[in-house]
């Protein structure tokens, strides 16, 4: 299954949206060419997943894409944003094959990156003119920060149950797929009842979407994820994986070795084996798969259209993906 089959019904809009951050970097070319060198690193590329669910979402009642368009656009960069300061708080130095920006420019200058990606996303969001769109990106926007102060503030902590994992991911994946769906519902003024299973739908999206992300993190090779593996581990966050490896190991065991002694990198390879040798990453996929069949169990009370068709590939789609 092609990622570009299932966006069919979008492509072309998707376009658009691609066109408004080349008019971002563009409209930086002339007044302040270091920054044009900055936006031109990080607005490219991506799964552009999360325009792609407000556009989606858009297509079963009044689709219309002046409406829909800023509403796509601040999702991505409110995505974009998140992954500029998490590079930089992570001091993470390689991103979809790419050095980060706080690796090139430097962690001060990537928290000031993020911030303006941040201020514009807000103001692509306030540009629908609807209101509860707009309180929308500002309730998603407090859940993520939260989210990530409560991440740092757990880091190399062993005592975390599942409902803290969960927890962790609504805020940080779940989040931003159900306001960039329920956004495009109520943009196309969707009754009420779709609004929710459309909302439904991208929260338990994002909750497989990150659990997946999070199997990859271990069983996924540098080539295929742009990046190194066990990146979660190094930064001391204890993922699902490394909770089942845990549960089913509770002495010997490599995770809890990094943990209680963090400089002890060397455990962190033998951890990636020890997930990859035993039942967890099934184990993982069978909670993956769990949320995004609870996503989808509603979808057929929505109108039949091709959107609706995308909808359930794309779920299928994020489970089996490689990166």
């Amino acid at each position: 299954m092609r990622i570009a089959t299932i966006y069919q019904p979008v492509r072309e809009d998707l376009a658009e949206v691609e066109k408004q951050f080349k008019l971002i970097v563009e409209n930086q070319r002339a007044p302040f060419p270091e920054f044009h060198e900055m936006l031109s690193h990080v607005l490219v590329g991506g799964k552009v997943i999360r325009p792609s669910l407000t556009l989606l979402c858009g297509k079963f009642y009044n689709y219309d894409l002046v409406e829909l368009l800023p509403m796509a656009t601040a999702s991505e960069l409110l995505h974009i944003a998140t992954l500029v300061h998490d590079d930089a708080i992570d001091h993470s130095s390689v991103r979809r094959f790419r050095p980060t920006v706080n690796k090139i420019w430097g962690e001060e200058k990537a928290i000031l990156l993020g911030d303006y990606l941040f201020a514009m996303a807000g103001k692509f969001a306030a540009a629908t003119g609807n209101l509860r769109v707009v309180k929308l990106f500002a309730e998603t926007l407090r859940v993520i920060s939260r989210g990530e102060l409560k991440q740092s503030f757990s880091a190399f902590k062993l005592e975390q149950t599942f409902d803290d994992y969960l927890e962790r991911i609504s805020a940080k994946t779940a989040a931003l797929f159900s306001m960039a769906a329920e956004s495009g519902a109520v943009l196309s003024q969707a009754p009420e009842e779709s609004v929710q299973i459309l909302k439904d739908y991208s929260f338990n999206l994002g909750i497989a979407f990150q659990v997946v992300d999070d199997i990859l993190d271990f069983i996924g090779t540098e080539e295929e994820m742009g990046k190194p593996g066990g990146s979660d581990l190094s930064q001391g966050t204890l993922t699902l994986p490394a909770m089942l490896l845990l549960k089913h190991y509770p002495e010997d065991n490599p995770v809890k070795r990094l943990f209680e002694d963090r400089d002890k990198r060397e455990n962190i390879a033998p951890a990636i084996e020890a997930v990859r040798n035993s039942s967890v990453i099934d184990e993982c996929y069978q909670v993956a798969s769990g949320y995004r069949d609870k996503g989808c169990r509603n979808l057929k009370l929505l109108p039949d259209c091709p959107g609706r068709r995308s909808l359930a590939e794309l779920a299928d789609y994020i489970i089996q993906r490689k990166r």
